[in-house]
């Protein structure tokens, strides 16, 4: 049944963006992904071009869109030189600043504009979960890039689109992502604990990362900054056991920190990536009644292998 006009997914070429078109799909009367490639039509779902840096022929298509999810930036998934380091930060606030700034003039702009941030912006906490209200902001690198990411998005006022900084955690799906990665490692006798094992994940399955912001979309007293995750979090060593658990694999050699390490610079990658402590708490999301699908991670892996198969 068609619910909705228009949904814009800015920087939807990648995994997420196709997660959120296949999802919008029968919900929209067009769904339509800005992208450095422009593609033929598949049914309703639309690729135009845009660079993420000059307003173009897509500023037209924001009109009348009842929601706007910018998903653009540079993956993270690779050594932080300083070249990087650029890149990283250019491909996330140039375009929320070109969106802000197109926004403001248009006559219907979106009702709902949605920026893809990171649950990465709290400390390593190993203590107490993070939520929206009493979380605490960590250091670094990559919090310094999702600090100047969420101060792009806020710094432009516009009145008429409601703006949601929906901090994502680790995303799992079925056909790229994390998850993949880590069930390889479980496969190949690697599934032990990373590190100590004592890092929290926060994550959220790919379905739940879609519908959420629908919720979102529908529930108009949101709006800041929402967490993005699933209400429990656990630690890597049981994390890694439930993948263990769920493919009939017993055991799997653990990785040092030492051994991370070698292997990051081998295929480049940061070890952040995998021993930072990241719990989250949605708190907001859960004071709102959103209804997880998937609340717990042993019922997500299920699913995804299920899905998988």
């Amino acid at each position: 049944m068609i619910t909705y006009n228009k949904i814009i997914l800015a920087g939807g070429n990648g995994y997420l963006g196709g997660v959120l078109a296949r999802y919008y799909s029968p919900l929209a009367r067009e769904v339509i992904i800005l992208s450095r490639t422009a593609k033929p039509a598949d049914g309703n779902i639309k690729t135009l071009h845009w660079d993420g840096c000059t307003a173009g022929e897509w500023t037209a298509s924001l009109e009348d869109a009842d929601l706007l999810v910018n998903l653009c930036g540079k993956n993270v998934n690779c050594r932080y030189t300083e070249a990087n380091k650029a890149a990283i930060i250019r491909s996330r606030v140039v375009p929320t600043t070109l969106l802000g700034t197109v926004i403001t003039h248009l006559q219907k702009p979106p009702k709902l504009w949605i920026n893809i941030t990171s649950a990465t912006i709290y400390r390593h906490a190993e203590d107490r979960p993070q939520d929206e209200e009493r979380g605490e902001l960590g250091y670094g690198f990559s919090v310094d890039v999702c600090r100047q990411w969420e101060e792009a998005f806020f710094q432009t006022d516009t009145p008429r689109t409601r703006k949601i900084a929906l901090r994502m955690g680790i995303v799992l799906g079925r056909s790229d992502g994390a998850f993949p990665r880590l069930l390889n490692l479980v496969k190949c006798g690697l599934g032990g604990r990373q590190g100590n094992g004592k890092q929290y994940v926060s994550w959220v399955h790919e379905q739940d990362a879609a519908q959420c912001t629908e919720w979102l979309l529908t529930h108009n007293d949101l709006q800041g900054i929402i967490n993005c995750t699933a209400p429990e979090a656990l630690t890597n060593t049981f994390f890694m056991q439930h993948i263990r658990q769920a493919i009939g694999i017993p055991f799997g050699l653990p990785s040092p920190a030492w051994l991370l390490e070698i292997g990051a610079t081998l295929i480049g990658t940061e070890t952040e990536l995998i021993l930072k402590s990241r719990w989250v708490l949605p708190q907001r999301l859960l004071d709102s009644g959103y209804p997880f699908l998937f609340a717990k991670a042993e019922h997500a892996i299920k699913d995804l292998l299920r899905i998988r198969g």
